[in-house]
């Protein structure tokens, strides 16, 4: 039997090896957030899928997370190299696959014409793949947002600079930009929040209406609010409503009712927030308000 171990072994490896390998499931996950400018969230991993030539009505801004595609736009070959974004404009067909027998795993967002407009379509045609480090954070970063059900107004912060940025790529500024908005933009916004902050999601102010009211482009307006206050306008609107929560559990008002009451998506989105700032979940502050306090020493 000891003899007999070594080619029973040869033989498993030997069966193993040619045996085909069963493809990784696929694996696709897609929404539409309630964010104005973003039609669709798409993230999947495909190890065998081809995508045929096809077109769409939106953009499509793609970051993969592993592996590589490759793809054909306006006769041309293309590839996703590491790191990189990739911007494929609307109604210009193009193809896909996977560029290695392992795959790839992407994150898309399909952006409407609001966020980039019809001019943009020949420079993302001829340079479709930006090598953009900062970029590329932002996209992972924005999309971490949208799959928050409560963080519509960081996600509107988040794609407004990106916008922005790939603008810049696309059409390089040849003429000065126009002054800077004033640091009242900053005060305004604030106090646009504060009158705001207890509305239900779903009904709460958007960064794109609180531009109009105070007459800034919003990525102008995020930057200037970050700048006067050292911080961003949708953390200062979180650690606002949860400095609102704590009042309310206090006063003895259980923490899912004080999560609608201070405008967050529900209970788990209020703790979440809370432990974070706070050092401790909602539950736990509030059943600490009954503790005895420490007698004199």
């Amino acid at each position: 039997m000891v003899r007999a171990w070594p080619s029973a072994l040869a033989r498993f490896l030997y069966v193993l090896s040619v045996t085909p390998r069963q493809p990784a499931p696929q694996e696709i996950s897609a929404w539409r957030p309630a964010v104005p400018g973003v039609v669709e969230v798409f993230h999947a991993r495909f190890t065998e899928h081809a995508y045929p030539m096809h077109v769409h009505d939106a953009w499509t801004l793609l970051i993969v997370d592993d592996g590589a595609v490759r793809y054909d736009l306006d006769r041309h070959e293309r590839g996703t190299p590491g790191g990189t974004v990739s911007l494929l404009p609307p109604q210009v067909p193009h193809n896909g696959s996977p560029a290695t027998s392992d795959g790839f795993r992407k994150r898309v967002l399909y952006l409407d014409m609001t966020q980039l407009d019809a001019g943009l379509i020949g420079p993302a045609v001829d340079t479709p793949d930006i090598a953009d480090p900062l970029l590329r954070s932002r996209v992972g970063r924005l999309h971490t947002a949208l799959a928050d059900p409560g963080g519509a107004f960081e996600a509107e912060s988040r794609l407004a600079f990106i916008g922005e940025r790939l603008r810049g790529h696309l059409r390089p500024r040849t003429a000065p930009a126009g002054p800077p908005p004033g640091p009242g933009v900053a005060k305004d916004l604030r106090d646009l929040l504060d009158e705001r902050l207890d509305e239900r999601p779903g009904e709460g102010i958007t960064l794109a209406e609180a531009a109009r009211l105070v007459h800034a482009h919003p990525a102008h307006l995020v930057r200037a609010f970050s700048a006067a206050y050292a911080i961003a306008p949708h953390q200062y609107l979180t650690s606002r409503r949860v400095d609102r929560a704590r009042r309310l559990l206090l006063d003895g008002v259980p923490p899912g009712e004080a999560a609608a009451a201070v405008g967050f998506h529900d209970q788990s989105h209020l703790t979440r927030h809370f432990k974070r700032i706070a050092g401790t979940t909602p539950g736990r502050f509030a059943r600490s308000r009954t503790a005895r306090r420490p007698g004199p020493l």
